[in-house]
């Protein structure tokens, strides 16, 4: 059974091993909502994963640390289980879906774990680490259905209420729960009036599904940039804890979590994965009634490969109306393109890129289309450069 004195056991146990992450306002992300972020993202290992693993790893018998551990995950997991495990001087086995961004298997072959990629996502990764327990007799670190790896997960929640003790909400991801379910317990024991609020992707719902309809469900399949929180089935104590102590969940699209990583960026100089981000949008697009509010959001990963990062940078560009394209149809002859530049120069925006078309079958025999990307402020502005070049006499046939 979790109870308030497991968690604060967990403290102890990790004071000499984890970092508390500071807890920063952000005062930039929403301005109806005082908005702090707890910086899991900055942990070791990039992620508040470590807590549960290490807490896990340190109640396990001399016999079981003897045959050694093994566990699944999409990266995050696999990192704390592989630095808890060679701290503790035993064998680690870590099974990760050959979908995981290439950095965070490489990070756990740092930490010293053996790597088994497997085909498919996590679940399946998950069920190939129940065959290994079986066949060599290792102890299974789950990452989320463990009542010790939920209580080091809790440990965020008590630094929380000792950063800030008139917190009024908290806005915690969810894959398969173990951390939200971690965090409300904690939260809910020694502050019952704040209120806990769960995010998903809405690419992968299983947690708020399964809350929704009274019964834990499984998702057919997972489709999201957040691949930390690409969980297809909740976990049995996670249901029960998030059923009883989490108020709210909501989900967020790939395009909120791409805007607000590229806000952390840009107005916090922090780097987010996209599970870690998902409480930032929430809070961003006011899934919740958090007005006036002092809200926590858990950023609570920054294991991000870089060229996901690139895409979800120019995703998050164009949902904030800071990039943009727009093809027009004219007459083939001298002067269109410089014409066309300097509307949008004279209003502020930068075009970065130039094609022209001349193979359209609908188009005039001296006509082409020209294709122009753009740097540009916000949604105003590139309203405003359309204006602009209809005046001019442009026909506008395609906006991105």
């Amino acid at each position: 059974m979790l109870t308030l004195d497991k968690i604060y056991h967990a403290a102890f146990v990790l004071k000499e091993v984890i970092r508390k992450t500071d807890l920063i306002y952000a005062p930039d992300l929403n301005p109806d909502t005082q908005i702090y972020l707890k910086t899991e993202n900055l942990q070791i290992t990039g992620s508040f994963k470590v807590r549960g693993a290490y807490y896990k790893i340190s109640q396990l018998t001399e016999e079981e640390k003897a045959a050694g551990v093994v566990a699944s995950s999409a990266g995050n997991h696999a990192q704390g289980v592989a630095l808890a495990a060679s701290k503790a001087g035993i064998s680690s086995t870590i099974c990760i879906p050959d979908c995981a961004p290439i950095s965070k298997i490489e990070a756990t072959k740092r930490y010293g774990a053996k790597v088994e990629l497997v085909n498919g996502i996590y679940d399946d990764a998950y069920n190939r680490a129940l065959e290994l327990q079986k066949e060599k007799g290792m102890t299974l670190i789950h990452p989320f259905d463990d009542v010790d790896v939920i209580a080091g997960q809790g440990t965020i929640g008590l630094e929380l209420l000792d950063q800030l003790p008139d917190l009024d909400a908290v806005i915690v991801p969810i894959g398969g729960g173990g951390l939200i379910s971690g965090v409300a317990y904690a939260v809910k024991s020694l502050n019952p009036k704040c209120k806990v609020y769960g995010v998903q992707a809405s690419g992968a719902p299983s947690m708020r599904n399964s809350i929704n309809h009274h019964q834990i469900e499984t998702l057919d399949k997972v489709s999201t940039i957040a691949d930390g929180i690409a969980v297809k089935r909740p976990g049995k104590l996670t249901y029960d804890l998030c059923e009883q102590y989490v108020d709210d969940i909501c989900t967020v699209t790939d395009d909120e979590v791409s805007t607000a990583i590229l806000s952390l960026i840009e107005r916090q100089k922090m780097i987010a994965e996209g599970a870690g981000a998902v409480s930032v949008a929430a809070a961003m697009f006011n899934k919740f009634d958090t007005k006036g509010k002092k809200v926590a959001c858990l950023v609570s990963g920054g294991n991000i490969d870089v060229t996901i990062l690139s895409r979800v940078i120019s995703r998050g560009l164009l949902k904030s109306g800071r990039f943009a394209e727009i093809t027009l149809e004219l007459i083939d002859k001298p002067g269109q393109l410089s014409e066309v530049s300097r509307i949008i120069s004279e209003i502020g925006g930068n075009v970065v890129a130039v094609h022209y078309d001349h193979t359209g079958e609908n188009t005039h025999v001296n006509g082409c289309y020209l294709r122009l990307r753009m740097e540009t402020r916000d949604f105003a502005q590139i309203e405003e450069i359309h204006r602009a070049l209809r005046a001019g006499g442009y026909k506008i046939v395609n906006i991105r």
